[in-house]
């Protein structure tokens, strides 16, 4: 399998983490999406990452689609996530949460660095959205055990984890540790594997004609 995309990006990433702990071997092309569009292309239409392209050449182009397929190809006892039920639809839930935040925040990246700009009502509505996540995933994860839906990590903890890091990276204004303290725990306990060790890249992101 080959992995596109770089790992500063939290749906790169979170799929990253999925192979590495579901044992599955990939080949990573750390492809930016401004420079080497053009090669992203040639796999994705979007010219977006993650894409994943399996070793018939079959390729997936959305981290919620190739997480569903890595899931299929682990089994139900290994899957990262609830086969069926309540728990399923909870931890959906918790990656959705997840995954929206990780679009906000991407987009006042995009807002003071792509666009050059910082227009105050979209940064400060997506502030909100931001904060507002991070208070119900914080209310959430507060007295669970060591993981989110039990003693073994699933995606919902990948997802949030991913996200939290590229925010603190990309807007170290936004996270409070005190505010969120479960969160902050979460983060560093998932930090502190291995296997998520072996997939850090510091964030950075240069204007299209740099």
């Amino acid at each position: 399998m080959i992995l596109i995309g770089q790992y500063d990006s939290p749906f790169v990433r979170r799929v990253a983490v999925a192979l590495r702990l579901y044992g599955m071997a990939y080949e990573h092309r750390p492809w930016s999406v401004f420079g080497d569009a053009d090669r992203l292309a040639a796999f994705n239409p979007l010219r977006r990452v993650p894409t994943l392209v399996a070793d018939d050449g079959e390729v997936l182009v959305e981290s919620g689609a190739i997480l569903d397929w890595l899931d299929e190809l682990a089994g139900p006892e290994r899957a990262l996530i609830a086969a069926s039920g309540p728990e399923r639809r909870a931890a959906l839930n918790v990656c959705g949460l997840a995954s929206g935040l990780a679009d906000k925040a991407i987009s006042l990246v995009y807002e003071r660095v792509i666009h050059d700009r910082a227009t105050p009502a979209w940064v400060d509505r997506c502030r909100a959205q931001i904060a507002a996540v991070l208070d119900v995933l914080e209310a959430d994860r507060a007295g669970r055990g060591a993981w989110w839906f039990g003693e073994r990590i699933g995606h919902a903890d990948i997802a949030v984890a991913c996200v939290l890091r590229f925010v603190g990276e990309a807007h170290p204004d936004v996270f409070d540790a005190v505010r969120w303290p479960a969160l902050a725990a979460h983060a560093a306990d998932f930090e502190a594997l291995p296997d998520v060790q072996a997939v850090v890249q510091p964030f950075f992101v240069s204007p299209p004609d740099t």
